[in-house]
């Protein structure tokens, strides 16, 4: 029996489980099963694979995307350029090899959505709230649509490119009219939590997007629809990148 699963911590959030249960059923996949295994430390993967050796497959969340990579053997380009891997694939040899399908499922999504929404600055510009393993997936994917970014994070002192939450004035909410959380603030939870942006000077002229994905309706989001502005949650980008690494772990 093939095993795959998610490791990370906490996962009670986590969604993989029954996604790729409900798959195997459905695609009449019976050799497979998927499993979660909560690490609080990362150091832990060597054990978990040692007392696993059916494991053929991984996906990795927070906050494990970044420490994960000393403990892999091998990544590919676009995880490498990111810094930060949410699936491993583990070969014949027992290689371990990491990968990154939040690009590829935050990109598609992104793309469909821009689609419907047009932006009235002639130049579309993004915040992206937060700086870790997501923040690489989402900056790589605007880089690739040419879509200029300003990372905004509680330490603003990370280097370039980097402002902090209390920065963000009425000049940046006017020029940078998509807005997108890769921070876990708001997930259930804690779904009380929202990132610190002044939300009195959002517009319909906003769009909001969160990568959380539960709840769909994060505080972040609400207060965006209060405001008359457009909004997605991380649902969408989620199924794509659980069909992304099917098919790293299958190919």
């Amino acid at each position: 029996m093939r095993k795959f699963g998610l490791i990370g911590y906490p996962l009670s959030h986590s969604f993989s489980k029954k996604y790729f249960t409900e798959k195997f059923a459905q695609e009449n996949i019976t050799d497979a099963v998927y499993e979660l295994y909560e690490l609080p430390d990362i150091a832990q993967l060597p054990k978990l694979l040692q007392n696993h050796p059916e494991i053929c497959g991984l996906n990795v969340t927070i906050p494990h995307k970044a420490s994960v990579i000393p403990y892999l053997n091998q990544l590919n380009d676009a995880a490498r350029e990111m810094g930060a891997v949410n699936v491993i694939k583990i070969d014949k040899n027992q290689q371990l090899i990491g990968y990154n399908s939040d690009y590829y499922g935050f990109l598609h999504s992104l793309k469909r959505h821009l689609q419907t929404w047009q932006a009235t600055t002639p130049m579309l510009k993004a915040l992206v709230l937060g700086s870790g393993g997501a923040a690489q997936a989402v900056k790589a994917a605007l880089n690739f649509l040419k879509i200029s970014y300003q990372v905004v994070s509680r330490q603003s002192n990370l280097g370039a490119n980097i402002i902090a939450y209390q920065d963000l004035n009425e000049a940046y909410l006017t020029d940078y009219q998509l807005i997108i959380n890769t921070t876990p603030l708001g997930m259930y939870p804690n779904i009380e939590e929202c990132p610190p942006i002044p939300y009195n000077l959002l517009t319909m002229q906003h769009f909001l997007y969160d990568l959380v994905y539960n709840p769909q309706d994060t505080l972040f989001l609400s207060k965006g629809k209060a405001k008359g502005s457009k909004t997605a949650h991380g649902l969408e980008m989620l199924y794509g990148q659980a069909e992304k690494a099917w098919e790293i772990w299958t190919m």
